[in-house]
């Protein structure tokens, strides 16, 4: 087949040269044109091999990911297997980070590598994690521990933008919400108080690491507004691990649930209408929606059921920024220790042991002793100075 489509180009050439019309050539031939033309313009009397087909690979490549990294991608995938992690492109790409590899591949980069040289196997039968189980937070009775985010920005016809302070406890899916028109310090302080003076006040409150609720990266130690309103009553926050959004799971769930009950199926065109339809949505769900994890019964009834005596705030007007500096108190930080061994606290490293590698760990401030301690599996394995400013 090749030698017959080699021969049809030299003789649609010849009779080019011979004074056929193209026509007539493409027409006998079943050619188009351009084909013909093509040929034609390749037609070297000096050179035997012109009618060959040629490799449209190009001749020089300058995306081919250097050796190098390709091995890196490899050891470290490796690694991870053997350890029973999480072994996916994502995983590696925070591992390179981690230990300073330069230059970054993409997700997409490592995830080409991996399928190339076969490895994208998964393990047999049902994973288990090894090391340290995830430390989560206690949830058998009312505001034993609540979840909070913020969702946002928002935008309402008119348009109105704002944000949704959203909180849920985990023991009886009670939720409360707070639309606030900015993610600064007196909003989230007022939003706070607003929700509490509904569900009361919790033990614990667990969220992310948005700069919202920690204040600022320049004082990692200033302990922002949240941590102040959280401390000065007697409620311990606890930041869930960077780039772990399922560790706050209810509150992600809620979300979702908020999203599609409420912003997509309300038309609200001021703010007077979001806060009453945000209150009345909070009651509605409250009062009304059944969970299977309360055995079918509604967020409302478990709790009056539960004959759990709830705290609530003792001041109705929230308090005012700048809050005062607590004296008491301690505040924690869930932290996965990476194989560089650095523990990060709002963009503040230290050096960890090795015997925490690849384990979850607890990073707790005692305010009072103004000390930062390390637990593992509640079993302290450190402790450092920790000077609060």
């Amino acid at each position: 087949m090749r030698e017959e489509s080699i021969q049809q180009r030299i003789l649609a050439v010849e009779r080019f040269h011979n004074g056929e019309s193209p026509e007539s050539i493409c027409e006998s031939l079943r050619k188009s044109r351009s084909w013909l033309y093509k040929w034609i313009s390749r037609y070297d009397d000096h050179n035997a091999s012109w009618s060959e087909s040629r490799s449209c690979r190009p001749k020089e490549a300058n995306n081919i990911t250097p050796t190098e990294t390709v091995e890196i991608v490899k050891l470290i995938r490796l690694d991870l297997y053997n350890h029973d992690l999480f072994c996916g492109a994502q995983a590696i790409q925070w591992e390179m980070e981690d230990q300073g590899l330069k230059p970054l591949p993409s997700v997409r980069t490592i995830n080409r590598i991996l399928s190339r040289h076969s490895l994208t196997h998964r393990r047999t039968g049902k994973y288990e994690a090894k090391g340290t189980a995830y430390p989560s937070l206690p949830s058998f009775k009312a505001n034993q521990t609540h979840q909070a985010d913020l969702v946002g920005p928002c935008y309402l016809k008119g348009p109105v933008r704002f944000y949704s302070l959203n909180v849920i406890d985990t023991a009886t899916v009670r939720c409360g919400l707070y639309p606030a028109s900015s993610k600064a310090s007196q909003p989230m302080i007022d939003g706070f108080w607003d929700i509490w003076k509904r569900l009361g006040m919790p033990n614990n409150i667990q969220v992310d690491n948005a700069l919202s609720f920690f204040d600022s990266r320049k004082h990692p130690r200033g302990m922002g507004p949240l941590i102040r309103l959280c401390l000065n009553h007697g409620i311990e926050p606890w930041f869930i691990p960077k780039a772990e959004p399922w560790r706050n799971g209810m509150i992600e769930q809620f979300n979702d649930r908020y999203q599609r009950m409420f912003l997509q199926k309300r038309i609200i065109h001021t703010e007077e209408e979001l806060q009453t339809g945000s209150l009345a949505f909070e009651q509605r769900h409250n009062s009304k929606y059944r969970f299977s994890k309360l055995k079918g019964k509604t967020p409302l009834k478990t709790l009056s059921e539960s004959k759990v005596k709830l705290r609530f705030p003792n001041e109705s007007d929230a308090p005012k920024h700048p809050l005062k500096k607590p004296e008491t108190g301690r505040y924690h930080f869930v932290r996965f220790i990476r194989s560089n061994l650095k523990l990060d606290i709002f963009g503040e490293t230290f050096s960890v042991p090795p015997e925490l590698k690849y384990e979850y760990v607890i990073a707790t401030v005692n305010v009072k002793e103004q000390k930062l301690k390390l637990f593992l599996d509640k079993i302290q394995v450190e402790g450092m100075l920790y000077k609060l400013r």
